[in-house]
């Protein structure tokens, strides 16, 4: 009797909701990890002929193929919230590590940026430490107002949290940003992560809201969805900007990866705060969830340190190359022959 009604259960989590749920976010993942290489083809075109914006310039906006790969990452991200509708989180949000692998690889071949093979491995480890972490959170609690959202989002601990985080945000953008954003990839994505963790919360409440409202509770007379709407296209918007100047300036195959793990991470962090998920868990939940910490700042640290191995490779065997041609064709460095060197040594 305990197996037929095991077998009930895992029928209906096969539904036909859940379905819907599984291709919506396998589309999110295909859209947005492409999104990432015709944006930046489009913010490489505009830079060529006006400024980068790695510089502060905003030529791309008037670059169509930019434009492109902008309405490309929307429909994912829409096809994403839409997933969170039909399947719960714990389908959908792993499989937004897809979007890395999509990216890394169309990189390689429509941008030809090469990543080191231990680059791959990082990249693997990100995937799981990330995957590792979301399949062991939490289920989402049950809300029926986004008046409840926000009476959790104005508590305490979570006011303390975003204080914090828009404080260390205001001190990255012009303090930091400004003198070592061109050489340190850690500063665009902190951007875009912290403000991006903010964001999230926001548009939690404002998808229960809408459900509600499509539902018959009209929730668009509380003036909370109207803040946290408001919330969500500051934060959008900001996060846009820096994702640029991030994409315009490193690798895409290493800015991809860097920015789901960390967006995720201080997501799942503002998350345990504002909705205290960690008070439903048992101890082994939460240390194989802290596991999963580990190998994301492992798989990250391994990433962004074999970034420029490629290039290096490269560049060595290049150079070997030119010096085998060269004494083959008996010309030293400077372009004088082998032999008058030797002929010039001799007294």
């Amino acid at each position: 009797m305990a197996s037929n009604d095991a077998n009930s259960i895992s029928y209906k989590g096969m539904s036909s909701d859940n379905i819907k749920g599984l291709v919506l976010a396998l589309s999110s993942s295909f859209f947005i990890g492409a999104s990432f290489i015709v944006k930046k083809k489009g913010l490489k075109k505009a830079g060529a002929s006006g400024v980068r914006a790695g510089v502060g310039g905003y030529s791309y906006l008037y670059e169509p193929l930019w434009w492109t790969g902008m309405i490309t990452m929307i429909v994912g991200e829409i096809a994403n919230f839409a997933a969170y509708a039909f399947a719960p989180a714990i389908l959908v949000t792993p499989l937004g590590a897809l979007s890395i692998i999509i990216s890394a690889v169309l990189a390689h071949i429509i941008l030809r940026e090469r990543l080191h093979i231990f680059g791959v491995l990082g990249c693997a480890l990100c995937v799981v430490g990330s995957t590792t972490i979301v399949l062991h959170a939490p289920q989402e609690r049950e809300i029926e107002s986004v008046r409840e959202v926000w009476d959790l989002a104005t508590e305490p601990a979570f006011v303390f949290y975003a204080v914090l985080v828009i404080a260390t945000v205001l001190i990255l953008i012009f303090r930091y940003v400004p003198q070592y954003g061109q050489t340190h990839i850690w500063f665009y994505i902190g951007v875009c992560s912290l403000v991006g963790s903010l964001s999230v919360m926001s548009v939690k409440a404002l998808g229960i809201a809408l459900k509600l409202t499509l539902s018959g509770m009209n929730q668009l007379t509380y003036p909370q969805t109207w803040v946290f709407a408001t919330v969500v296209i500051v934060c959008v918007l900001t996060q846009m900007n820096y994702l640029n100047k991030a994409l315009d300036t490193f690798n895409t195959a290493v800015v991809s990866p860097i920015y789901y793990v960390m967006f995720t991470s201080l997501t799942i962090v503002a998350s345990v705060i504002m909705f205290k998920d960690w008070d439903r868990q048992n101890p082994t939940q939460i240390v194989t969830e802290l596991c999963g910490f580990v190998t994301i700042l492992s798989g990250t640290f391994l990433l962004h340190k074999t970034k420029d191995m490629t290039d290096a490779s490269h560049g060595s065997m290049a150079a070997a190359r030119l010096a085998k041609h060269a004494n083959e064709d008996g010309f030293g460095e400077e372009g004088i022959p082998l032999r008058r060197q030797e002929s010039s040594r001799t007294p």
